[in-house]
């Protein structure tokens, strides 16, 4: 059974830091690209950044909006992708999902609320 769950969400000021969990099970994820998305109030889910395992190398890429402040990493030991953000805006606010697709279907976390205000 696939599983995906967020954790890491928090209220923060302008400027500072966050790490996000996506704790994942029931599938390999070297096998697989691994996506994070966001969705403001009232706006569509967005993509933020995703990452696989190409050969030996881990292949990230990010929208232009966090790159260069967001960054992806992987704890293969535990099957834990990581979604390290700083610098974080107001802008920034939204519930993060991190995602997968397997086999033409896609598979959702519950969320995890970031709260970027002053």
């Amino acid at each position: 059974q696939v599983q995906l769950v967020e954790s890491g969400g928090g209220l923060v000021q302008p400027g500072g830091s966050l790490t996000l969990s996506c704790a994942t099970s029931g599938f390999t994820l070297s096998s697989y690209t691994l996506r994070w998305f966001r969705q403001a109030p009232g706006k569509e889910r967005e993509f933020v950044a995703g990452s696989r395992i190409v050969g030996d190398d881990w292949i990230s890429n990010y929208v232009p909006s966090v790159k260069g402040r967001f960054t992806l990493s992987r704890d293969s030991g535990k099957s834990t992708v990581y979604l390290q953000m700083n610098s974080l805006k107001p802008e920034d606010t939204a519930v993060y999902y991190c995602n997968i697709l397997i086999n033409s279907r896609d598979y959702w976390g519950q969320g995890t609320q970031v709260t970027v205000t002053s």
